[in-house]
């Protein structure tokens, strides 16, 4: 009986140890506090009500784009933070003109079609051509008859048809217009996935620059007609669209807290300020960006200062092609910060999380232990956690120069919003308060937790462990497409 005791005593040690891993015993009473302050005094919900009313879109470059920049300078300015700046970038940028796009089985007689540009698209087309349906729109679609789209618009579909083959690649709406472009198409016309005729915008361009092919999106039903046409007789398209390209000054804006006794070590956390025109871009990204100046808001409130330095960015020039973050890590890469980065934690379109994601399995002891106490104080965080790597956000320049990055993960966007991405549906009204919430207080324990960590297990890569990671993640196709592919095999 003794030895079963024992052993009993000795489970239940080993099981404490794996819930509780990396955590201080004083991350209770703090993550508590944390929690009441944000169900208690959270402004996130209300400052994005107001952004969106008085600012509407945040697009980069644009007047707009400068107000929300202003905005979100002087809120936390007003939540007491004196360590605050502007990190100003200047850039090549893309906004949108007029455009006509028709289709029809009569040259002399198209029909307009609801359309509306996709990002980067040239500044001035005029074009009629023949239209051909490449499918997925994937690699294998153009080798399969590798001559059907030369000198046409290529009809594709923006995520993976029914009954396609296993494993065909979802990819990237630019990914898609990149391998176009490479087999001779002469425009692309992307079919959008959500039904009743939604519209998406944002950008078809790899390399955040010009695009040598028009490209333009179209509703769901009025692309699966086409398809079906397609099948019967020949379809050709006019389009006429106009835009403008050019050099454009943002500024990324940075909230800085000192660490305690490890202020050479820093967290980066962010979500992109910007958004497209079509709508207010509420919950891409605000519902992401709000969730970290919330979170800085919080920390303040509570006069928080966990062992390392914290940076609170909110990142302009994200949706024509991660220009903020790419500027930010530009600058850290000349005055040599970079290598005081210790993780990077992204907010973008993040809502109401069930649990954890990162990039480096070594923090799951760190990532989990965190986890165990909140949903030790409610139990709808059910503490998941996941280990992966993806593109097209914040976080990528600081994982191609091998920062570790993850954030809050595991929930949903809010109730009827997923069809609204990118599109004019994408307004206040969609965000829920209650998951905004959720988001601002998980999201503000599992940075703290990172920052006052005894150990962060997570260590930079090297440039060849970088490559080997990516590698591992599938990302060499996508990133060679974009040009951003830089070892030589």
């Amino acid at each position: 009986m003794k030895k079963i005791a024992l052993l009993l005593t000795l489970i239940s040690i080993i099981n404490t140890n794996l819930l509780w891993g990396q955590a201080k015993p004083e991350w209770n009473d703090l993550f508590s506090k944390i929690n009441q302050e944000v169900l208690t005094h959270s402004n996130a919900y209300n400052s994005l009500k107001i952004a969106s009313k008085t600012i509407g879109h945040r697009t980069t470059g644009s007047a707009n784009g400068h107000k929300a920049e202003s905005y979100t300078f002087n809120l936390l300015k007003s939540y007491g933070y004196t360590n605050l700046r502007f990190q100003p970038f200047e850039v090549e940028s893309w906004s949108r003109g007029n455009i006509l796009v028709k289709i029809g089985s009569d040259i002399n007689n198209l029909k307009p079609i609801k359309s509306v540009s996709l990002a980067h698209s040239p500044v001035k087309v005029n074009l009629t051509l023949e239209v051909v349906d490449m499918g997925n729109g994937v690699e294998e679609d153009y080798i399969a008859n590798p001559e059907k789209v030369v000198g046409k618009i290529a009809l594709v579909y923006l995520g993976i048809l029914p009954g396609s083959k296993p494993g065909t690649p979802g990819l990237h709406r630019s990914e898609k217009t990149a391998i176009a472009t490479k087999h001779g198409a002469k425009g692309i016309i992307v079919i959008n996935t959500p039904a009743n005729g939604v519209l998406l915008t944002g950008t078809a361009s790899v390399t955040g620059k010009l695009i040598p092919i028009p490209a333009v999106c179209i509703g769901k039903e009025d692309g699966m007609l086409l398809k079906e046409q397609l099948k019967k007789e020949k379809l050709w398209s006019h389009i006429d669209m106009t835009n403008f390209s050019g050099m454009i000054k943002a500024r990324n804006v940075v909230a800085t807290i000192k660490g305690a006794s490890i202020p050479n070590e820093k967290i980066v956390i962010g979500g992109h300020l910007d958004s497209w025109d079509l709508a207010t871009g509420a919950i891409d990204n605000g519902i992401g960006s709000f969730s970290v100046l919330d979170m800085a808001r919080t920390f303040a409130s509570l006069k928080l200062k966990p062992a390392r330095s914290i940076e609170f960015v909110l990142f302009m020039g994200e949706e024509q092609g991660l220009l903020g973050s790419r500027a930010y890590v530009a600058a850290s890469m000349k005055d040599k910060s970079i290598e005081q980065i210790r993780y990077m934690l992204n907010f973008d379109m993040t809502n109401d999380p069930k649990g954890f994601s990162t990039s480096a399995e070594e923090s799951r002891t760190l990532f989990q232990s965190i986890g165990t106490i909140a949903n030790k104080i409610d139990t709808n965080f059910k503490n998941t956690f996941s280990v992966g790597a993806g593109l097209h956000s914040d976080h990528q320049p600081f994982m191609l120069r091998g920062i570790p990055n993850g954030g809050a993960a595991g929930g949903g966007l809010p109730k009827g919003a997923s069809p609204c991405y990118h599109a004019d549906c994408d307004v206040f009204d969609l965000v829920n308060e209650k998951e905004l919430q959720n988001t601002v207080r998980y999201g503000s324990m599992l940075l703290y937790g990172i920052a006052d960590a005894n150990e962060i297990k997570a260590k930079h890569l090297t440039d060849e462990e970088t490559k080997q990671f990516l590698l591992k993640n599938n990302l060499k196709e996508p990133l060679q497409i974009a040009g951003e592919w830089r070892w030589k095999d």
